[in-house]
């Protein structure tokens, strides 16, 4: 048996004709509604040959669809990406605003991003732009430039009411994934670390530096040590260095993602929010955890 989870953003309206549309199209059983407005699951005997082109068709209509098995939706583990997935930027295009190099570096960053640059070589090039820069503009930036994602907060709480373990795993910097998982309430948190002396950025990250075989590796090294498998696993993250560990995991979402991205993961949610990710576990709104 397979579901298909319909969800939209929570400033729009989740039509009921629709749901009731596709639900007869696939030979659905009856539409449970997880929020009044924003999403809507029911469950099919089979997928559908042309599940690619009605998840095109209802992206016009802002609409994301997830289809899945329906045994095991509901996942141990919750493995993050931290920028543009638990919160709205990215740290290192936000340092290097306040080094005056801002655009250069939000370019190469979009780039390495979708694939189309070396990862690793990347994050050194960005990186270099940085020497001299005081480490007490670190603090600033976390201050007044980093926004949690919306429903973040909700799907850590309810996730971790209901046993699930959570880590947060990045290619950006612990001086910023410590501050955003002690907020969020990550167990555990993975990141690169900038290099400083006397008070300011030396333009270089320790190695080796956390790249998408990393990610990967913390899928497989925490999971062994949890007792549990891949297929236990909710991965979420919008990069390209994150395909790995969204391949790997039980259920892989890529969210916001980029073009590369979402051409090669398993499920996308571009409409919903972060608590899209609760939903497509079948979690109602009233199961909901709030902080």
């Amino acid at each position: 048996m397979y579901v298909v989870t319909l969800i939209t953003n929570p400033a729009m309206h989740l039509e009921p004709e629709l749901v009731s549309s596709l639900r007869n199209a696939m030979g659905g059983g009856d539409a449970i509604w997880l929020h009044p407005n924003q999403a809507a699951e029911f469950v099919i005997p089979k997928a559908p040959d042309h599940a690619a082109d009605i998840w095109a068709d209802l992206q016009s209509e802002g609409v994301d669809m997830v289809l899945q098995p329906m045994e095991g939706r509901r996942k141990k583990m919750l493995l993050a990406d931290m920028d543009s997935t638990m919160i709205r930027q990215e740290c290192i295009d936000e340092l290097a605003a306040e080094a005056g190099v801002g655009p250069h570096v939000a370019e190469i960053t979009a780039r390495a991003m979708n694939g189309e640059l070396d990862f690793e070589a990347a994050l050194r090039e960005r990186v270099a732009l940085l020497k001299g820069l005081d480490v007490s503009v670190i603090a600033h930036v976390l201050d007044k430039r980093i926004h949690l994602m919306p429903g973040g907060p909700v799907l850590l709480t309810t996730m971790k009411a209901n046993g699930a373990y959570a880590a947060l795993v990045s290619g950006g910097f612990t001086a910023f994934t410590t501050a955003i998982a002690a907020k969020l309430g990550f167990d555990e948190h993975r990141a690169n670390t900038l290099c400083a002396e006397n008070g300011t950025l030396t333009g270089h990250v320790t190695d080796p530096i956390l790249g998408r075989a990393a990610k990967v590796d913390a899928l497989k090294q925490i999971t062994a040590r949890l007792g549990i498998g891949p297929e236990d696993v909710l991965a979420v993250g919008d990069g390209a260095n994150d395909l790995g560990m969204l391949q790997l995991a039980g259920t892989g979402v890529a969210l916001h993602a980029k073009p590369t991205v979402q051409a090669q993961a398993k499920h996308r949610i571009n409409h919903g929010d972060l608590t899209a990710l609760l939903y497509l576990q079948g979690y109602g709104v009233t199961d909901f955890v709030t902080p």
